[in-house]
C-alpha cells in the first residue's frame, strides 16, 4: 500500500508540472524548467552521502572502535539483502539516526552517539533496521526525483516571470500565472512532504520484516521522540527531514497539520508497528 501511495503521489507530482506547463501555453518552459531542476538535483543525489555526513558532522568510525554497532549494521543488511553500508558516527548526545548514499551499492548509516546510550541493543537494530529499509527501498532516489518536479515546478515561475514560458506572443495567461506563482508550488510542496511521510511508513514496515520484532522499533521512536521535545536543537534544520523523528521536536512541530510534516505523527507510526506486532 505505501509503494502504490509513493506511486500515485509521484504521478500528481509529475501532472502538476505538466497541468502547470501547459497553463502557461506551452512546452519549451515545461522542457528547461525540468532540466535545470534534473540537472541540479541529480548532482545533489550524486554526492547525497558526502552533503550529508558532512553537513551532520558524522564520522567514519571502525569495527575495532564499535564492534557491536558493525555488527548490527552488518546482521540487518544481511537481512535486507543488500551490502552493508558505511556506518558513522555523529558526536551529538540527542539520540537519532539516518541513512543516505545513492542506493545499496553506495550507502552509509550514521547514528548519534545519543542513540548508543540511551537505547538498548534490540531497539538500536530497530532504528538500524529502519535506515537499511531505506538504503533497499532507495528512498534517496525516490525524494530526489520528487525534488526534481518540485523543483521544475519553482523553475517555471522564473520563466513566467520574464515571459518565456509561453510559444505564444502574448505570454502567460492569467490563469497560468495563478497556478505557477500561488497553486502549483503549493501543491507541490505538499505532494513532496507526503512521499517522505510515505518512505517513513514503509521503512518502518521493512524494519519489521528485518527485524522480526515491530515493538523494538516502537519503542526506539517513543524514546527518540520524547528526547527531541526536550533537548536543544542541535542538528542543522536544513537536515531534519533525513533522521528517524524530526530532531527540531518541540511543540511547534505537534501545532503543525499533519499535511506540512516531513515525518508522521510518531504516536501513528507505534500504531502501525504495533498492529504489525499483533500480525507476526
Amino acid at each position: 500500500m505505501n509503494s502504490l501511495r509513493t506511486t500515485m503521489l509521484m504521478a500528481a507530482l509529475f501532472g502538476l508540472f505538466m497541468l502547470t506547463g501547459q497553463a502557461l501555453g506551452g512546452t519549451s518552459g515545461m522542457v528547461t524548467g525540468f532540466v535545470f531542476a534534473l540537472i541540479t538535483n541529480m548532482a545533489a543525489y550524486w554526492f547525497s552521502d558526502k552533503i550529508a555526513l558532512m553537513s551532520s558532522g558524522a564520522q567514519a568510525v571502525s569495527e575495532r572502535e564499535f564492534p557491536q554497532l558493525h555488527a548490527i549494521v552488518a546482521r540487518c543488511a544481511r537481512n535486507a539483502g543488500i551490502p552493508k553500508p558505511s556506518v558513522h558516527v555523529i558526536p551529538v548526545p540527542q539520540p537519532n539516526a539516518f541513512a543516505t548514499g545513492r542506493g545499496p551499492g553506495h550507502a552509509a548509516v550514521a547514528v548519534t552517539e545519543g542513540l548508543l546510550q540511551m537505547l538498548d541493543e534490540d531497539e538500536i537494530e530497530g532504528v538500524i533496521a529502519h535506515e537499511i529499509a531505506h538504503v533497499k527501498n532507495r528512498d534517496i532516489l525516490i525524494s530526489s526525483i520528487a525534488a526534481t518536479v518540485a523543483g521544475a515546478i519553482s523553475m517555471l515561475q522564473y520563466l513566467a516571470w520574464f515571459g518565456r514560458g509561453s510559444d505564444r506572443d502574448e505570454g502567460p495567461s492569467p490563469l497560468g500565472l495563478l497556478l505557477v506563482f500561488i497553486i502549483a508550488p503549493i501543491a507541490a510542496m505538499l505532494i513532496q512532504l507526503a512521499i517522505s511521510r510515505s518512505r517513513e511508513f514503509g521503512a518502518d514496515e521493512g524494519a519489521a520484516r528485518i527485524t522480526g520484532r515491530p515493538l523494538s522499533l516502537a519503542a526506539a521512536l517513543q524514546k527518540i521522540e520524547y528526547v527531541a521535545e526536550r533537548s536543544p536543537r542541535e542538528v542543522n534544520p536544513a537536515a531534519s527531514q533525513m533522521y528517524i523523528i524530526n530532531p527540531m521536536g518541540g511543540d511547534l512541530l505537534k501545532s503543525v497539520s499533519g499535511l506540512f510534516r516531513t515525518h508522521p505523527h510518531t504516536s501513528d507510526r507505534i500504531a502501525r508497528l504495533q498492529a504489525l506486532a499483533r500480525g507476526l
